[in-house]
C-alpha cells in the first residue's frame, strides 16, 4: 500500500538519503512510509534489534526454559477517526504482523480488594503484534529501501551548510554517513539524558537549531519498572487478562502476556508496570547508571508482594525479573497541531509520541506527520 497517510507530492527519483534514528515505532513507520515514496533510508539503531518501548524480552528461567515478553507497551489502541493510522494498521492485519487482543480487562482497587470494573470481552479494540509487540517494527526495519544498523549509536550530527547535507558519526567518532536529511525519533538525542547516561553531549546541539531549543530544551519524562513473572500453572483466581490498578502508590497495571495472540502457552506470564512515583524514588535514590542486580532483585521482591497484597490467589512464580525503563514515557507533548517539529531549511524533523500523546497512536501519527514534511521538500531536490 503506497503513500499510506501521505498528502503531497510523490517522490520523483532515488537520489535523495535520509536518517531516520531509533527504531521504535515511530522510526520504523517514518522509515517505510519514506521508503515507499523513493527516499533511501538507513535506520540507526544503539539497541540490538528494533522496537523501543515496543521491544520484546527474552530471558532464560534456572531450568534453561526460554521464555519471551512485551515488557514495554502491552498493546495499543486507536481512535476510529485517525484515518491515518487505522489504515496503516489494517495493513499490517492483513500481512499478519498485528491482530486483535480479545479478552476482558479490568480495575481493581487496593483500597476495597475488589474489581472496580470488567469491562467485556472486545469493548474496545485492542491492537498486539504477532508474534511480539516488536514484529511490527522488525517487518518495516527490513522492508525495502530501507537499511537497519542496529547496535550503532549516533553521537554526533552535523549539519554542513556548503554541502547542504548532514554528517552523522557513530558513539566512536567514525563518520557512518552523508544525508539530505534527518529524522530523530530518539529523544535523547537532544536531552541532558544522553549525557547521563553516556557522559557525553547530546548528539544535537541545541544551539544550533535556535527554531527548536525552548521546545526541545528537556521534555520530562516518567520513568517505570517492569516486573515480568512466568507460573506454572494460570492464575484463575483474577478474572481478567489485564488489569490497572487504583490506590496504590506502586503497582500501576498487570497483563497476562501469554494470553496475547500467536504467543506460547507452555506457561503463563505476566508482565506489571511500576507507578512512576515508585519508581522516581528508586531512580532518585540510584541515579540513570544501570542498576546492579541486587537493587533490581530488590525491585522485583517489592513489586510482586505489592501484586500479592491485591488478596487474590496469587502463586509462586518460577522465573521473577525486573527491568528498568528510565525514561520512556513522555510526560508533555511538544508539537502541537503540527504532531511533529521540522526545520525545513535544514531537513531535520523530530517525531514520537512526545509531540501528541504518550503512547503507539501518538508516535505513529508523529511519524505520518514527519514523513509528509519530507516527501514534499524532498521532491524539490
Amino acid at each position: 500500500m503506497n503513500n499510506i497517510g501521505l498528502s503531497g507530492a510523490a517522490m520523483t527519483g532515488v537520489a535523495s538519503k535520509v536518517a531516520v534514528i531509533g527504531s521504535g515505532i515511530s522510526g520504523a513507520v517514518c522509515a517505510s512510509i519514506l521508503a515507499k515514496n523513493g527516499v533511501s533510508v538507513t535506520i540507526f539503531e544503539s539497541a540490538r534489534g528494533p522496537g523501543g518501548r515496543m521491544s520484546q524480552r527474552r530471558e532464560n528461567s534456572e531450568d534453561g526454559r526460554e521464555l519471551v515478553f512485551d515488557h514495554g507497551a502491552p498493546y495499543f489502541s486507536v481512535n476510529p477517526s485517525n484515518l491515518e493510522v487505522q489504515n496503516l494498521v489494517t495493513d499490517w492485519e492483513s500481512r499478519g504482523l498485528v491482530a486483535e487482543w480479545k479478552e476482558k480487562f479490568g480495575s481493581f482497587d487496593f483500597r476495597s480488594k475488589m474489581f472496580a470494573t470488567i469491562d467485556e470481552e472486545g469493548s474496545n479494540k485492542k491492537y498486539v503484534g504477532v508474534p511480539g509487540m516488536n514484529s511490527i517494527c522488525r517487518a518495516l526495519c527490513s522492508e525495502p529501501g530501507v537499511e537497519s544498523r542496529f547496535g550503532v549509536g549516533i553521537g554526533k550530527l552535523d549539519w554542513l551548510e556548503d554541502d547542504d547535507s548532514w554528517s552523522l558519526t557513530n558513539m566512536d567518532g567514525e563518520n557512518v554517513g552523508h544525508f539530505n536529511g534527518v529524522v530523530t525519533s530518539d529523544k535523547s538525542t537532544f536531552s541532558s539524558r544522553f549525557t547521563h547516561v553516556t557522559g557525553k553531549p547530546p548528539p544535537i546541539d541545541l544551539n544550533s537549531v535556535s527554531e527548536m531549543a525552548l521546545q526541545m530544551k528537556e521534555i520530562p519524562a516518567s520513568p517505570r519498572f517492569a516486573l515480568m513473572l512466568a507460573f506454572e500453572q494460570p492464575l484463575s483466581s483474577i478474572p481478567t487478562k489485564g488489569l490497572s490498578f487504583k490506590n496504590s502508590e506502586i503497582l500501576s497495571w498487570a497483563f497476562c502476556d501469554s494470553s496475547k495472540p500467536g504467543r506460547s502457552t507452555t506457561s503463563e506470564r505476566w508482565v506489571l508496570h511500576s507507578t512512576a512515583e515508585y519508581a522516581q524514588l528508586i531512580i532518585s535514590q540510584m541515579g540513570l547508571q544501570k542498576l546492579t542486580g541486587a537493587v533490581l532483585a530488590k525491585v522485583a521482591d517489592e513489586l510482586f508482594r505489592e501484586f500479592e497484597s491485591t488478596g487474590l490467589d496469587i502463586s509462586q512464580p518460577f522465573f521473577k525479573k525486573a527491568h528498568r525503563w528510565g525514561g520512556a514515557f513522555p510526560a508533555t507533548s511538544v508539537a502541537g497541531d503540527e504532531k511533529c517539529l521540522w526545520i525545513g531549511k535544514r531537513r531535520l524533523a523530530i517525531c514520537g509520541d512526545f509531540c501528541v500523546m504518550p503512547n503507539v497512536e501518538g508516535a505513529m501519527s508523529s511519524a505520518i506527520a514527519a514523513s509528509a514534511k519530507f516527501v514534499k521538500v524532498l521532491s524539490t531536490l
